[in-house]
């Protein structure tokens, strides 16, 4: 276990003893027949052994392991890597299951220490992602590994949240045969257990195959338990048990306590007694068991009952004796239904069954001692750093306050660690009325729930912070005006926090007002917000100041003002840097980066990006999940650019951290990205499919959201030609030409172009040409007033297109020629060539007429669009133009030669080429324009505008 000692994802929330594979007792009644059940059991992908409790779930799992150990040099065991999680009800949170789950995996022996810490790493984040898209990540790490992971959950019936099972439903559905999951439990889980058994990829364990034979009765109770029992009183006590283990090993401690003090007789007659359903029996036999303890043995087990796991101090703080160590010893020795949880046999647990009975005796003998006992753990694990223990074990002993307290002061070291999921299920438990009178309660509920995307939470515990913070005010103020000097100390300092605090708490709400402004299109409400949360700042609050800088900057954002969001974002970045908090930066960097592509900045902004992927590498911290939009933004960059390849790489390096639609920027650049690969690749019914489904992944956010996934569904619809699917996603949007225009609405307005002008080629007649004429004409003043160059670039490319379709090269020209200007200097690509035949018609004639022509070669080398090195499919994209192959450099020069009447020897001599090379470039020519002669070839580029009338 060493690797628990660095492991980044490891903190004081996580009990490491969870993870060890509980020791093997040194009595045990073998059972081949089991062992070699689960040795074929490997072959599928789960094994579930289900039954109730007691019936040796768990040491017939430990027992098959120590087999595989001990059988290390047989093919068995080629290979395996075994870990384990021991659960309980503390993992219904599917954050912390999955922690467990992955952590596991990661920490079993032999396993490469960077498996999983991907999967973590998305974890734990404000809003963790989509369980599926954590496990994907994590499956796809385990189908490249070359060895077999054994993962045990033991104790699964204690999990009875639904996602955490539609979880393991998923990873079922998608395991790798490197992967074999072991389930114990003492109910079904809700799997698809049917579909499994039909298909074969299940081995079940249930009572009927783990109770005890015969044969396995005799031995466990006569061998192991040393009571030499007559045949009859054996088959007696299995007849009343039915085999089951745990009742068999109650019996057996009752019947060794019965017969040293009354003999055989009184045993056989103690036998005959056991009737019932399992619970009566069980409850005779813990009555049997505890009452032969001593009375301080008996007093250690019920006031330790209340504790999942036991260490010593632990024990003597529950018990106020000192003696904790020694008795668990004994315990462990006496077989009193008690666990090891590592090898130093530092921390204990009991049997899961027999600590349920220890609790109920404790309520019934002791009820008034219950709260007390979980008070006390709660403080010795506060003590001790266990914050998520100390909070549970306060709400256990309904002491609010207390947790109150408590939770308090986890929220700001977990809300760091991307936490406040589970931070907010503890607040959920607290009493409605506890939280809104805490400020800081309601404000942290109040970011959790804007993380969450749930505003309508986030507006009610804002809300309460606010009206708190406002009352506290006035009190303060009346109580400085105030000659009374009488007000309890101990009240000022429960309602009244000091100046600091109060400022910074003041400073919170405002940003967390801002930021509920910002996602909800209030500019001037987060202008506001933001300057009075500057108002509140501390000189060193760097997290608070850079949030009240990045909001406005949002604001600015989305009215089109480019140059002052740059400004804000910037600032912020450099306050996020004073944090040390690098995820942060990454994230406010990759809005600065949208910010700069608007620009049309597209050098600059790849420099940014790789500063700071550099940065990160510096700080060691190359897998945290916030680095893939750095990736995904050089993925946009180097496409845009012409470099499918490199896009391709980047979006892959990307995808490796795993889907993370709960980080905003990632989720946003991941949508725009993966579109336009695939639309490069001519997938565009994957295209289609993709942007319907991410449409329910969406969630309101300060970001602003330039780029809506419904006009990126329009455009994929345009592209694969289908008119009335694009209008019908126009009309959801509620477009028209004479809306008044605004940044926040420009990408839909020009896409709203883009469908008029195809609607225009498809049918001249009735085409709303004028229209969309119309609106290219004021997005375009629009963007440049707003400096926004990309856009500027693109509506010229539609203004292109548009005097294309009706035939008017020379205003086609007029406007594709200021679009080289710009788009030259930055390295515009796609923005080009993505428009198709018509756009490559244009660039012929533009060439022809000595236009830019070094860069309208290199674009017209990128037609038409293939996917490399795959099976080449054109895109399908309707045009009014006859689509040709373009013509080479060299083809282009000797089409020129051929056009002034030279002949191929001339054209040799004149381009310093061989007579064949010549031949060999006219006969390519001849081909890629459909022609037989030099007549044909002159006439037909003339027609294309490849020469000039």
């Amino acid at each position: 276990m060493g690797k628990l000692g660095y492991n980044c994802f490891m903190s004081a929330s996580i009990l490491v003893t969870k993870f060890f594979v509980p020791p093997s007792r040194s009595k045990l009644v073998p059972r081949p027949r089991l062992i070699e059940r689960l040795d074929k059991s490997l072959h599928h992908k789960l094994t579930l052994i289900s039954a109730p409790a007691g019936f040796g779930k768990t040491t017939l799992v430990t027992e098959w392991l120590d087999s595989l150990r001990l059988d290390a040099k047989t093919v068995k065991n080629d290979g395996n890597r075994i870990g384990w999680v021991s659960l309980d009800e503390g993992d219904n949170d599917p954050v912390r299951f999955l922690t467990y789950f992955i952590t596991a995996i990661n920490q079993s022996e032999g396993i490469d220490a960077a498996l999983g810490k991907e999967a973590l790493s998305m974890l734990h984040t404000p809003q963790p992602p989509p369980i599926q898209t954590i496990l994907t990540s994590l499956i796809n790490e385990i189908a490249a590994i070359t060895y077999r992971i054994i993962l045990v959950l033991d104790d699964l019936h204690l999990i009875d949240d639904q996602s955490i099972h539609d979880a393991l439903n998923f990873l079922l559905e998608n395991i790798p045969p490197q992967m074999h999951l072991v389930i114990a439990t003492r109910e079904d889980p809700y799997l698809p257990l049917s579909r499994l058994r039909t298909r074969d990829q299940m081995t079940e364990l249930r009572a009927a195959d783990l109770r005890f034979t015969s044969t396995e009765t005799a031995d466990f109770l006569n061998k192991m338990m040393g009571l030499n029992l007559a045949a009859d009183d054996i088959a007696a006590l299995e007849a009343r048990t039915e085999g089951w283990i745990a009742g068999l090993q109650l019996a057996s401690l009752a019947l060794q306590g019965n017969i040293l003090l009354r003999g055989h007789i009184d045993s056989s007659r103690l036998i005959q007694t056991f009737t019932g359903s399992h619970r009566l029996v069980l409850d005779y036999l813990v009555e049997e068991v505890l009452n032969q303890q001593p009375e301080d043995v008996q007093d250690f087990l019920l006031k330790t009952a209340v504790l999942n796991r036991m260490t010593a101090s632990l024990c003597d703080t529950l018990t106020g004796q000192n003696n904790g160590q020694m008795t668990l010893e004994m315990l462990e020795r006496a077989n009193l239904f008690i666990i090891p949880l590592d090898n130093e046999r530092s921390w204990y647990r009991y049997h899961h069954l027999f600590a349920d009975l220890l609790r109920q005796r404790l309520r019934q003998t002791h009820e008034d001692l219950v709260l007390k006992l979980h008070l006390r753990a709660s403080e010795w694990y506060k003590q001790n750093d266990h914050l998520p223990e100390a909070i549970q074990h306060a709400l256990a002993a309904k002491d609010f306050e207390t947790a109150a307290d408590l939770t308090e002061l986890a929220w700001r070291p977990m809300n760091m660690r991307y936490q406040a999921v589970t931070w907010l299920g503890w607040v959920k438990e607290l009493p409605d009325e506890l939280v809104r009178s805490r400020p800081i309660l309601s404000a942290g509920c109040g970011w959790a729930s804007l993380d969450a995307g749930n505003l309508e939470a986030a507006e009610m515990h804002i809300r309460d912070a606010e009206r708190w913070l406002e009352s506290t005010v006035n009190m303060r103020a009346q109580l400085e005006a105030s000659t009374d000097k009488t007000y309890p100390e101990r009240n000022l300092k429960k309602e009244l926090l000091n100046d600091e605090e109060l400022r910074s708490l003041a400073a919170s709400i405002a940003n967390a007002r801002a930021y509920l402004a910002q996602a909800l299109g209030d500019v001037s409400s987060t202008m506001k917000y933001a300057r009075r949360a500057t108002d509140f700042l501390q000189e060193d609050d760097y997290f608070e100041r850079g949030l009240a800088e990045i909001l406005p900057g949002f604001a600015y954002w989305a009215n089109g003002n480019l140059e002052a969001a740059y400004k804000a974002v910037a600032d912020a970045i450099t306050n996020m840097q004073m944090t040390g908090k690098i995820r942060f930066v990454i994230s406010f960097t990759s809005y600065l980066a949208d910010i700069l592509v608007a620009q049309g900045r597209l050098h600059e902004t790849k420099r940014t990006y790789f500063q700071l992927l550099e940065t990160v590498t510096e700080q060691g911290e190359p897998e945290i999940p916030e680095t893939a939009v750095l990736y995904l933004g050089l993925c946009e960059l180097y496409l845009e650019q012409g470099e499918l390849e490199a896009a391709r790489q980047q979006l892959q390096r990307s995808e490796a951290f795993g889907e993370q639609h709960w980080f905003a920027p990632w989720y946003r650049h991941w949508i725009f990205a993966h579109a336009r690969v695939l639309t490069a690749q001519g997938n565009l019914d994957d295209v289609i499919g993709m942007l319907n489904g991410a449409e329910k992944l969406y969630y309101r956010h300060p970001i602003p959201d330039i780029r809506p996934l419904k006009s990126l569904l329009t455009r994929a619809w345009l592209a694969q030609g289908n008119l009335s699917e694009a209008l019908i996603c126009v009309d959801e949007q509620g477009l028209s030409v004479d809306d008044d225009l605004s940044y926040l609405r420009e990408f839909e307005h020009i896409t709203l172009a883009r469908l008029l002008i195809a609607q225009y080629r498809k049918n001249p007649e009735h085409g709303p040409i004028q229209d969309a004429m119309a609106l290219l004409k004021r997005l375009l003043k629009a963007a440049k007033e707003g400096k926004r160059i990309g856009s500027v670039i693109e509506i010229l490319v539609l203004q292109t297109l548009a005097f294309t379709a009706q035939n008017d090269l020379p205003s086609a020209l007029a406007s594709l020629e200021p679009a080289l200007s710009l788009a030259e200097p930055e390295g515009y690509i796609r923005i080009f060539v993505d428009e198709g035949p018509p756009m490559a018609h244009v660039l012929y004639a533009a060439q022809s007429r000595g236009i830019a022509p070094g860069y309208v070669q290199r674009l017209l080398a990128v037609f038409p669009i293939f996917e490399p090195d795959q099976t080449a499919t054109p895109l399908k994209r309707t045009s009014d133009f006859e689509w040709i192959e373009p013509l080479s450099e060299r083809e282009l020069e000797i089409l020129q030669l051929i056009a002034e009447g030279l002949t191929n020897p001339e054209i040799a001599s004149e381009l310093f080429l061989s007579l064949n090379t010549v031949k060999v470039h006219t006969r390519n020519i001849y081909s890629k324009l459909d022609t037989h002669n030099r007549t044909q070839t002159v006439a037909r580029a003339r027609d294309l505008k490849i020469l000039p009338v």
